[in-house]
């Protein structure tokens, strides 16, 4: 009898959906177009990620399975393990430095009265975003360059014995380089999200806290980012799953002979191995190692989200 009723239960969710689907048919076309980019650009090339425990070859194709060798392999080359030591320590300083200043910058522009004035800033922190790292590369060194960049030049202009160093050639900044150039090009974008959960808090919330005499920080520390703290917490989930992404184009961009050992990441690494020297069995078990980190970090992060409020998370 369970049986049954468990299939008449199931029968009619099906009919429920097909009513759905019917009444609603138009709405439900939309999906096709993302549905179908997902399942050509996502799904269908995992099965790419069995070359991480077999044997292939760019000319006699896929081999034998061999298991663990190949991540055997891959984690007794000290390039690798270079690599992955650069992309935990780039990736948490774009963390610890990226993360806050969207939730700041998006707090102060709230601030701005006049309302041109308030577009004017958001358009421009906004800009950096959509302008390519190879473009944003040739500024450093336009910037930078030790014979005829801005700032050298403006150093020699005060003091003609100066020793300028090319930050982009040195490898004891490279790192800041990086950092601080990431968080210019995208913080901005991130203020969108903030600013439109900032949008959508009661105004009467904020009415009735100066009555009671609270000033604008006090508004600003109980009100508004009281409000933001769940969207908050879903964007700082996100990031933390994203940890592994050190950004490629950033990296390639901005990578010379002279400081690739301290910046280069796994996925320039991958990159190397696989595009240039055609071992796509390495790149593969790379890839799919940085993938396991990420989702592990995502369902730790939304685990302990959920400890801390229950309301949180994601899932």
């Amino acid at each position: 009898m369970a049986v049954v009723k468990s299939e008449r239960l199931e029968q009619g969710r099906v009919k429920r959906l097909l009513r759905d689907v019917r009444a609603d048919w138009m709405l439900y076309a939309l999906l096709i177009p993302g549905l179908t980019y997902f399942i050509l650009f996502h799904y269908i090339p995992m099965y790419g990620v069995t070359n991480a425990f077999r044997e292939y070859s760019p000319v006699l194709g896929v081999g034998d399975w061999v298991g663990l060798e190949v991540f055997t392999d891959l984690f007794a080359r000290e390039a690798f393990r270079r690599a992955l030591r650069n992309n935990i320590i780039i990736s948490l300083l774009k963390l610890v430095c990226g993360f806050p200043v969207p939730i700041i910058l998006s707090l102060m522009i709230n601030e701005i009265v006049n309302r041109r004035a308030k577009k004017l800033v958001q358009t421009a922190i906004i800009l950096p975003n959509f302008i390519s790292w190879f473009i944003i590369s040739g500024l450093l060194f336009a910037m930078f360059n030790v014979t005829s960049g801005a700032i050298p030049g403006l150093i020699r202009m005060f003091d003609p014995d100066a020793v300028v160093t090319n930050v982009l050639s040195d490898k004891n900044s490279i790192r800041a380089v990086v950092v601080i150039s990431y968080v210019w090009q995208a913080s901005g974008m991130g203020t969108i999200v903030y600013l439109a959960a900032i949008t959508g808090i009661d105004p009467q919330l904020y009415e009735a806290a100066m009555i009671d005499g609270a000033g604008k920080w006090k508004q600003m520390w109980h009100i508004t980012m009281a409000s933001l703290r769940p969207t908050i917490i879903v964007l700082f989930i996100f990031r933390v799953g994203a940890v592994m992404d050190a950004g490629f184009d950033q990296i390639y961009a901005l990578s010379n002979a002279l400081v690739v050992s301290e910046i280069d990441i796994i996925d320039t690494y991958v990159y190397s191995i696989g595009i240039e020297q055609a071992k796509f069995s390495e790149a593969t078990a790379a890839g799919l190692f940085k993938s396991a980190i990420g989702l592990a970090l995502v369902l730790a992060s939304n685990y302990i989200a959920k400890k801390v409020d229950p309301d949180s998370g994601i899932m």
